[in-house]
């Protein structure tokens, strides 16, 4: 009977970490990495530093991939949001650990944030087929037409995680964004960016299609000037920016007149409620007229 030699030491398996891009693990196009270190300034990783060709690549894969996601069906959306709830809850204890790493917390305090994280992602996955009805309806007017309003996304929407809340904040800013039908270009947290490229590989492995949400790592300011003038983004959140660099990109983004969503103090640990999902949100208004029924000529 065979028995496995362990008397020596086995070698570190170091994680590659990738940008996800309409559904891919590219490395960066500049061929660029940087160093990611705990809040000890121990390294932990090399990651991805993105140019604004790769900003590119996923402005492309963000707006393919907007047709079949806004057209998908409230309900269906909100299953595959869950799915995605259901594969981090797997994975906690990985997420657990990458956001000790990058916040500085205890084994136990992470724990609680990542469980909080999944929480918040299944909380967004309830509102998909549930906003439409908290801020559509049927609108009184003086005439004899049906007047109706309903919520349609925005399109592409460029996120700028939060710096400090690298997993919570991430996920406060992301999922209402896709629940309600938009698709995302996430820069991650700067400093770091560990849980939000992780998050990545679990969308892989969900139903989420490809491009719906796309994540890059690197320098924020480099990353987000390139989406901030790109004429087919239609809107960017500026959670992740300070003041100097939220109002270069905010003049940057008056070009086509996207939707912004300034940079304002928020405790991610608090409940919500629904202002980002209303944030990239248009409002369509249909009218049509009544008609009669039968010989009576009453109206409906």
């Amino acid at each position: 009977m065979s028995t496995v030699d362990r008397t020596n030491e086995r070698l570190s398996v170091f994680k590659t970490y990738k940008l996800y891009v309409g559904g891919k693990f590219p490395r960066s196009e500049s061929g660029r990495v940087y160093e990611v270190t705990d809040s000890k300034g121990k390294w932990l990783a090399n990651a991805p530093q993105s140019s604004r060709k790769d900003a590119r690549d996923a402005v492309v894969a963000a707006r393919k991939a907007f047709g079949g996601w806004s057209g998908a069906t409230a309900y269906n959306r909100g299953q595959i949001l869950y799915r995605i709830a259901e594969m981090l809850e797997g994975r906690k204890d990985q997420f657990a650990r990458e956001v000790a790493d990058a916040e500085g917390l205890s084994k136990s305090k992470a724990a609680v944030v990542v469980d909080a994280a999944i929480d918040r992602w299944v909380w967004y996955a309830g509102w998909t087929d549930k906003i439409a009805q908290v801020v559509g309806g049927a609108n009184p007017v003086a005439g004899p037409y049906f007047n109706l309003s309903s919520p349609e996304p925005t399109g592409v929407v460029t996120v700028l995680a939060p710096q400090e809340s690298s997993f919570l904040g991430l996920i406060s800013v992301v999922a209402p964004v896709i629940a309600t039908g938009n698709t995302a270009i996430v820069i991650a947290s700067e400093n770091s960016p560990l849980p939000a490229l992780s998050l990545g590989e679990v969308l892989a492995t969900s139903d989420l299609p490809g491009g719906v949400v796309n994540i890059l790592s690197g320098r924020t300011a480099e990353i987000a000037a390139p989406l901030a003038a790109h004429q087919d983004v239609n809107a960017i959140d500026l959670a992740g920016a300070d003041d100097v660099l939220a109002k270069e990109l905010e003049i940057a983004a008056a070009d086509n007149l996207k939707r912004v969503l300034r940079p304002q103090p928020v405790d991610y640990a608090e409940t919500p409620g629904i202002d980002r999902l209303t944030a990239f949100l248009e409002t369509k208004t249909v009218w049509h007229p009544t008609g009669s029924l039968g010989a009576s000529g009453s109206s409906y």
